[in-house]
């Protein structure tokens, strides 16, 4: 699977398996197997920092396991409510403390692509309130037919039981909710949900808001361009004036591609949009947070 992507392609490099793991252009990558994350030898290994990828260990207890296993640092690639602190990278990564902070959440690949657009606006007009809408392609934990089964969270949920590929499936999303663990000034302020469609990959988040005082769709979007030029937002935040679908923006590696032709106002009132590839940007980000806290 590594090699072949039925949406990224065929990947150019040169992969081999063997018994103890798999090589990429001759660069050997051991494998390790244990359903106790404090049974993994990362120290023997001198792993520094782990990546909790399984979606089963979201909360800090279980994914600490991996410190017993002698990593020095856990990124949860998911959201975690008990997690040392939930990053961001170019919205909040500057409340990151390596002395405090040894398991920390990514958040989730939504909540990355809101948070440039909250934190804009919050920063330039201020935001009392809002709602947020995430068209979202369909993922793993949905089935391409009807199925009867559970969610992740153990509660049954009649739309996610139907097929990913024939409807748009409202579900629900926790981004907006955890946008306070980003930037704390807006907790409780923001609430939203999901359209689950039929595509691969490729997503956008619909943010409205009542700002504290009234804004232009001229004065937003420069607002948004110059935050894209800021050296802080490089690579997380993107501006776009093209008429861009969600295909155009498979293989972005931004959070957010703010798309200034959508973006409207009535006076405190403000709608504005943001595509995020919901695979490979997060996974840029969660690079870039290792390469951060490494």
């Amino acid at each position: 699977m590594l090699k072949h992507d039925s949406v990224g392609g065929m990947l150019g490099n040169d992969v081999a398996v063997s018994s103890n793991g798999f090589s990429i252009d001759g660069r050997n990558i051991k494998k390790l197997e244990s359903k106790n994350p404090a049974d993994v030898p990362w120290g023997d290994e001198g792993v520094d920092v782990v990546i909790e990828s399984t979606g089963v260990f979201t909360a800090r207890d279980g994914a600490a396991g991996h410190l017993a296993g002698g990593a020095k640092r856990v990124i949860i690639s998911a959201p975690s409510n008990d997690a040392d602190v939930t990053i961001c990278m170019g919205v909040n990564d500057g409340d990151y403390d390596a002395a405090l902070h040894t398991v920390i959440s990514n958040a989730s690949c939504t909540t990355n692509c809101l948070a440039p657009l909250a934190k804009v606006l919050d920063d330039t007009y201020g935001i009392e309130k809002g709602f947020m809408t995430t068209v979202h392609a369909y993922t793993s934990d949905q089935s391409l037919q009807d199925l009867a089964a559970t969610s992740r969270s153990g509660k049954p949920d009649l739309r996610r039981m139907r097929a990913a590929a024939l409807s748009i499936i409202p579900s629900s999303t926790g981004a907006a909710r955890a946008i306070g663990l980003v930037l704390p000034q807006l907790k409780g302020r923001l609430d939203g949900m999901a359209l689950r469609v039929p595509t691969p990959t490729g997503s956008i988040t619909d943010l409205t808001v009542e700002l504290r005082k009234g804004a232009s769709p001229e004065e937003i979007n420069a607002a948004f361009a110059a935050a894209a030029a800021n050296p802080a937002f490089r690579g997380v935040l993107q501006y776009s004036e093209e008429p861009l679908v969600s295909a155009d923006i498979v293989g972005n590696a931004s959070s957010c591609i703010f798309s200034a032709v959508d973006t409207s106002a009535n006076g405190n009132l403000v709608k504005v949009l943001g595509w995020y590839d919901n695979e490979w940007g997060y996974s840029n980000r969660l690079v870039d947070l290792v390469r951060f806290i490494g």
